[in-house]
């Protein structure tokens, strides 16, 4: 089949040595049909978003959103052979002229990374990437405030007395928030201590909310507790949660499961994190601090990351030798970390005999935490 070179060329020459350029690439294999290439980056992006093997919905979501947003109005009719390194320097330089954050500039550069990856060393449809921008991918993301043990028990201390054990199970349970909103009664083991976290809700656009698997394989784990907040836990059941062992955990006045956005507003969060010091505080920073204090009992970064529920391809191998013994471990010496926090008075009770007519498992002693910090 005959085909036209690129462009024209001054002298035979010229053409010769292009000639022999191309005859050296097919016969290593290494010529590619600049055809290929022709395809627009819109179109081709948009089909490599569809066809992504493994994409959450809201990853879905946010690929698209980023995809219209940022990529599409300056780069969405190149071609993906004509796509040049100083074409994507331009672009970028222009996101941020134009008022996109850094962050958000960092994340349509990733993307726009990984679907020319693709288009390189899967389908082969152009030689190189691009995308080779020196910390275009880094966000340089602030660093997100951590609270002390005392102001975690402040906290859940003052919000309304329903979500209390939400506070502390997030937090010392390191569970992200679309975990922690799934859980189910029989998820939760007040015996042993732990909660089991299999499902987890995310809002999408369009559906609302919607139960689905945790965000990674390594979401679905077990999660063991401190002792000290089981009591709160143990009362929060019996008094807001149905005995249907697939009724939800934590739920409104009226039964139903919570929003993020809505939680925010049934907690007066941000006067309520703003009075205990910590104004810019997140919900998703009380995994954040659990995380944090899990790290100081000296636990391993393998057992850490278990607990976390955290997965990538590097560190999938430490995350399977991870065990519930290890978990059990970390939750035991946040425990310590609780009694300490009560003081002489704690060492006192917990000596005391138990009431006539009262339980004797150390109820009163656990749930004196929260009265006691504020």
């Amino acid at each position: 089949m005959m085909r036209s070179a690129p462009r024209t060329f001054a002298t035979q020459g010229e053409a010769e040595r292009y000639l022999t350029l191309v005859e050296s690439e097919i016969i290593r294999g290494e010529w590619l049909d600049p055809d290929k290439g022709a395809i627009l980056l819109k179109d081709y992006a948009e089909r490599w978003i569809a066809q992504r093997p493994g994409l959450r919905p809201r990853t879905v979501q946010l690929y698209g959103w980023l995809l219209t947003k940022h990529v599409t109005p300056y780069l969405g009719n190149v071609t993906l052979a004509k796509l040049t390194t100083p074409m994507v320097r331009d672009w970028r330089t222009k996101l941020l002229n134009n008022g996109v954050s850094v962050g958000q500039a960092a994340k349509a550069y990733r993307l726009l990374r990984a679907v020319l990856n693709t288009a390189v060393k899967e389908d082969e449809l152009i030689r190189t990437n691009p995308c080779r921008i020196k910390g275009a991918d880094q966000e340089h993301a602030g660093e997100r405030p951590t609270l002390t043990l005392a102001q975690v028990m402040t906290l859940a201390r003052k919000v309304p007395e329903r979500y209390q054990a939400l506070i502390l199970v997030a937090a010392f349970g390191c569970l992200r928030w679309g975990e922690v909103s799934a859980l189910q009664r029989c998820d939760v083991d007040l015996t042993v201590g732990t909660v089991r976290v299999r499902v987890a809700f995310t809002e999408q656009r369009g559906k609302g909310k919607v139960l689905g698997p945790p965000k990674s394989r390594a979401g679905v784990r077990t999660v063991s507790l401190p002792a000290a907040i089981l009591p709160v836990l143990r009362e929060h059941l019996r008094v807001h949660v149905k005995e249907w062992p697939h009724s939800f955990v934590f739920t409104t006045e009226s039964g139903k499961t919570i929003w993020r956005g809505n939680f925010n507003k049934l907690v007066a969060w941000r006067a309520t994190v703003a009075s205990i010091g910590a104004p810019d505080l997140h919900f998703h920073d009380l995994r954040h601090t659990g995380n944090t204090l899990a790290a100081q009992t000296g636990t391993s970064l393998r057992d850490l990351m278990a607990r976390m529920g955290h997965d990538s391809p590097r560190a999938a191998l430490i995350y399977q030798h991870a065990t519930s013994d290890a978990d059990r471990a970390v939750a035991a010496a946040l425990d310590a970390l609780l009694q300490a926090l009560n003081g002489p008075q704690a060492d006192e009770e917990s000596g005391r005999e138990a009431r006539p007519g009262g339980d004797d498992d150390g109820d009163d002693g656990a749930a004196g935490v929260l009265a006691k910090v504020g």
